[in-house]
């Protein structure tokens, strides 16, 4: 942090009632993103997938004193290569005027303590291929990119029809 700021920055888990800030820094990390568009989360989904008997992910704020200025989503992840456990940061977002201040190098210190911690041997996340400062940033952490890897997704309508498919295997092959 800048010697400028008072508040000492902490790193604290999410909790159920902050659902309305965790769902609007998701839209301010879509809005940056220009993804908008894809918001369909609403307090009700994030409240089953992040505080429900099956938790599919965590959240963290980072607070510089009792504000939120940026936060977090990760969950574990697994590589078959390596044998061992990981964690995958699905966001990262910092408020613009908090940024170059050392705030998202603490989020990511934060998740490497958490990784050891878990006994996880990697932490991965993906960004924007035009989003330089954040590829700049993640450099000068040690970061690699993974440039022989595509990203795939399936959803909506095409993830529905898949489902839909039954198959069959026979000696011949699929039925």
């Amino acid at each position: 942090m800048s010697a400028s700021t008072s508040s000492e920055l902490r790193i604290v888990p999410a909790e159920e009632n902050q659902l309305p800030l965790v769902l609007s820094f998701i839209r301010k990390l879509a809005e940056y993103e220009r993804l908008s568009h894809e918001v369909v989360a609403d307090e009700e989904s994030l409240r089953r997938s992040l505080f429900g008997p099956n938790r599919a992910a965590e959240v963290v704020f980072a607070c510089i004193g009792d504000q939120p200025v940026g936060y977090a989503v990760y969950f574990q992840t697994f590589s078959t290569f390596s044998g061992g456990r990981g964690i995958y940061l699905e966001d990262l977002f910092v408020e613009p005027a908090h940024r170059s201040k050392g705030v998202g190098k603490a989020v990511l210190s934060y998740l490497a303590r958490l990784a050891k911690e878990r006994d996880c041997v990697q932490l991965n996340w993906a960004v924007l291929d035009w989003n330089q400062p954040a590829i700049d940033f993640y450099r000068k952490l040690g970061a690699t990119p993974r440039e022989e890897w595509t990203v795939f997704r399936l959803a909506g309508e095409a993830l529905e029809s898949l489902a839909r498919q039954e198959q069959t295997v026979t000696s011949e092959g699929l039925v």
